[in-house]
């Protein structure tokens, strides 16, 4: 399952959440984000243990503001409130996998 994020609901899906959570940054215009999206959506179902979010930066301009978001796709890891991994790029799924260990 993936979690839309709001700006309105970023604080307690992702900062407030315990364990890891993985945020896929996006817009709906974005070819590289669209090529991301399925990748994301493949280790959602693969993986329980990670909690998987997206954000759309054209919905959710304060939330990617406030995060630094420069360029799409970024992928944002939060472990326990904390952001210990982020890049803007395409990732493959092999690098997310690395990354989420």
């Amino acid at each position: 399952m993936i979690t839309k994020i709001t700006n309105e609901n970023y604080e307690q899906e992702v900062l407030k959440a315990e364990g890891t959570v993985l945020v896929d940054f996006y817009a709906d215009w974005c070819g590289p984000c669209q090529m991301q999206g399925p990748i994301i959506e493949e280790l959602a179902e693969e993986r329980t243990d990670v909690k998987f979010c997206k954000l759309n930066t054209d919905e959710a301009v304060a939330i990617a503001i406030q995060n630094g978001i420069s360029s799409i796709p970024t992928i944002m890891i939060v472990k326990d409130g904390q952001i210990v991994y982020k890049e803007a790029g395409l990732t493959s799924k092999a690098e997310l996998e690395g990354l989420l260990k």
